[in-house]
């Protein structure tokens, strides 16, 4: 099955087959491994991805599923000049990375949280990040990492 998508901005076409993982299309054919592979089940979060803006489990969403879609990834979020998007840059600033396996999951969920709500409270956050599994951090640095960028926004 041929397939076009957007993927961090660029048009791509992939021959894929009809059971094959967005998961697996973004590691294997694009080479686009922040994504990480973990349960496989949609479980962890730590495959999180934004298709038109949304955050999904790209380890059971369907490639052909994604066709005229628009796909970010992690690697998607830094600036056109190369430097991290304002939350990357809290994750490092309030040790919100430990072993970084979770955290392009964690940073794709809540880039889509504060896409659509640029002011969220801190349960909003908990909230927000209930999908995604971390064993390092006890996601207290996570959350301070986002009310961080929500206090540099409102300056």
């Amino acid at each position: 099955m041929r397939i076009e998508l957007t993927v961090n901005e660029r048009k791509v076409m992939l021959d894929v087959p009809p059971s094959e993982t967005l998961l697996t299309s973004l590691r294997e054919r694009l080479h686009l491994t922040g994504a990480k592979e973990a349960c496989v089940e949609g479980e962890c979060g730590a495959c999180t991805v934004l298709l038109n803006g949304r955050p999904v489990d790209s380890c059971i969403y369907p490639t052909a599923a994604s066709s005229e879609t628009q796909i970010t990834t992690v690697e998607g979020l830094r600036g056109t000049d190369g430097k991290l998007s304002p939350l990357q840059q809290a994750f490092v600033d309030h040790f919100a990375v430990q072993c970084g396996f979770c955290t392009p999951g964690l940073l794709m969920t809540l880039s889509a949280l504060l896409a659509n709500n640029p002011d969220p409270n801190r349960a909003e956050i908990q909230q927000a990040i209930v999908g995604n599994l971390c064993r390092c951090t006890g996601y207290v640095q996570v959350v301070e990492a986002v009310e961080a960028v929500v206090r540099e926004a409102q300056r």
